[in-house]
């Protein structure tokens, strides 16, 4: 029997949409070494291209970022509508973007910057009021000798070794310096074992017992499901899940991708996740000097616009029971006594069949304009509310109407006849 998932912590529940920050070296190459350009994602190109540590470790030689600004970069993020952050601590690279103490291949003692760039998120997140979780690659690390790597021999590594002296170290580090952490967002645990991934669940508890394991600690011993990255699950899935995903078609900065998704695409994408239970946490990779790509900023600031409108319709809702129909138009999500409709096309009406529910009126959330919600029958004798839209809406889409029952608990009915 499936054992449901849950972080027993209703701030991630309620939380529904975050910001994931993947940056690192990697962000400097942008795809590409020696004119020759990675295929997938960038920033796993030193594994793509079989770059030698002792090649790639000097890109930290000219890693000096002055268009960073975690301070602007929170400050977006809490206007966006996000909840919390994850940030990329150590990625597969091995290089840790904070002053480790485990390791010196770090961006406070191997660069020219000489910042700590962790310090400076935990500041701009607690001024906003944001909260800071931390992705650390616990398996894979490509510049230590006994890290592991996918799809290569490992036969010969020492891999509790290195879990001894670099991983749990590093670990107690970010847990222990930098403030409150949210979660540990963990990663392709590869052939960690059940009782390796065990000693690292038990480390982060006995230091920050509040603080969320991921689904990818491994061996199912995680708090909350992680789907595939840009996978959304086809149905509500019950317990505490999240969706890691991108704006283009990588995580790290890529010079030659600009295939940023539609805003409208986006949007829709929040809200199946949010109405199937889940979190959605949303990508951006700074690049080499530290900025966000302007493409990326179009789509969140468009995507921000619209959560804030509605923010009623998204944060504190719960997983949608089954409906029965496929809404080419629109995306629902509810809490107690309230469903929202998302108008994602134009519309001169609202007809929503199959809810036995007896709807006691309607609003558009981002003008509080009331609408009148009829109780109707149609010709098969199946319940339907109907609700007419000001002509003004008639050629409008990405706004929110917000019906709202007698009744508690949604009630849809079957499909019949």
């Amino acid at each position: 029997m499936k054992k449901i998932k849950d972080t027993k912590q209703q701030w991630f529940k309620d939380a529904k949409f975050g910001l994931f920050i993947h940056w690192g070296l990697y962000a400097l190459l942008g795809g590409e070494y020696q004119g020759v350009k990675a295929r997938g994602v960038a920033e796993w190109i030193m594994d793509t291209l079989q770059i030698p540590p002792c090649e790639y470790e000097k890109l930290a030689k000219q890693f000096n970022p002055v268009d960073f600004d975690a301070d602007a970069i929170v400050k977006r993020a809490k206007e966006w509508g996000m909840k919390y952050i994850v940030f990329t601590s150590k990625h597969h690279e091995g290089f840790a973007m904070y002053d480790s103490q485990a390791s010196d291949y770090n961006v406070v003692k191997a660069t020219p910057c000489g910042r700590d760039i962790l310090k400076e998120l935990q500041a701009a997140c607690e001024k906003y009021g944001m909260r800071l979780g931390l992705y650390y690659s616990q398996a894979q690390d490509w510049h230590d000798p006994n890290g592991l790597a996918a799809g290569r021999d490992n036969s010969g590594k020492d891999y509790q070794y290195y879990l001894d002296h670099k991983v749990k170290p590093q670990l107690r580090e970010i847990l222990t310096n930098y403030g409150k952490i949210a979660l540990v967002w963990f990663d392709t645990p590869l052939e960690t074992t059940k009782e390796q991934s065990q000693e690292l669940l038990d480390l982060v508890k006995s230091i920050q017992p509040d603080c969320i394991v991921s689904g990818r600690i491994g061996n199912e011993l995680g708090e909350y499901m992680t789907t595939g990255d840009n996978f959304l699950p086809r149905l509500p899935y019950e317990g505490d899940w999240e969706l890691p995903a991108t704006l283009n078609d990588t995580w790290g900065y890529k010079k030659t991708d600009h295939n940023w998704k539609n805003p409208d695409e986006v949007i829709r994408l929040l809200l199946k996740v949010v109405s199937r239970g889940g979190n959605y946490l949303l990508n951006i990779g700074p690049d080499g000097t530290g900025a966000v790509p302007e493409g990326c900023l179009a789509v969140l600031d468009r995507v921000g616009t619209y959560v804030r409108e509605n923010e009623e319709g998204i944060f504190g809702t719960q997983c949608m029971p089954y409906y029965p129909y496929e809404l080419d138009w629109a995306e629902l999500t509810w809490k107690p006594h309230k469903l929202y409709v998302h108008m994602m096309k134009a519309k001169e009406r609202i007809e929503l069949p199959n809810i036995n529910n007896h709807a006691a009126g309607a609003s558009i959330l981002r003008t509080g304009e009331t609408l009148e919600a009829i109780n109707a029958y149609s010709c098969e004798g199946v319940h339907t509310i109907v609700i007419y839209l000001p002509e003004e809406l008639w050629e409008e889409k990405n706004y929110c109407v917000e019906i709202t029952f007698d009744e508690e608990e949604m009630d849809f009915a079957e499909l019949m006849g």
